[in-house]
């Protein structure tokens, strides 16, 4: 979809925007880390991870946080017609060693505010069955 191709009337709220699953390994977070410079082990040692009460490495909450409003981008086409994106973390995503995690994000339009030519977008994000982002919403505007 492109910002251009949207036609605001004829939206409605409940209509999905999109979906897309996002695979995580064990080295995208090594890269995430270089990227963003947080380099805390809970991102790349199991040893470490357990120590501090968790289950393994996690993913970084941003990394998931970036993903998620990927949805949203890919709909309108363009990041920067995101006027707001918040999240709420609900739960880890915890990326197994062998097999990464796999995060699966669905977009509905949540509330339009036709005047201000606003779109929010309501994203749901579910690893392992569980719901690892809440209210997850991303203003856009058209």
């Amino acid at each position: 979809m492109n910002i251009n191709k949207i036609d605001i009337a004829s939206l409605n709220v409940g209509d999905q925007v999109g979906s897309r699953v996002f695979n995580f390994t064990r080295d995208s977070l090594v890269k995430y880390a270089g990227a963003s410079g947080d380099f805390n082990p809970i991102h790349y040692r199991d040893d470490f991870a357990k120590s501090v009460g968790l289950d393994g490495v996690l993913a970084h909450g941003m990394l998931t946080m970036g993903a998620a409003v990927q949805v949203a981008v890919d709909w309108v086409g363009d990041a920067a017609a995101i006027a707001d994106y918040g999240v709420r973390f609900t739960k880890p995503v915890f990326v197994d060693v062998a097999n990464g995690a796999q995060v699966e994000v669905t977009g509905k339009i949540g509330e339009i505010k036709l005047d201000e030519k606003l779109v929010r977008i309501d994203l749901s994000a579910v690893c392992a069955d569980l719901a690892v982002l809440g209210k997850a919403q991303a203003w856009v505007r058209l």
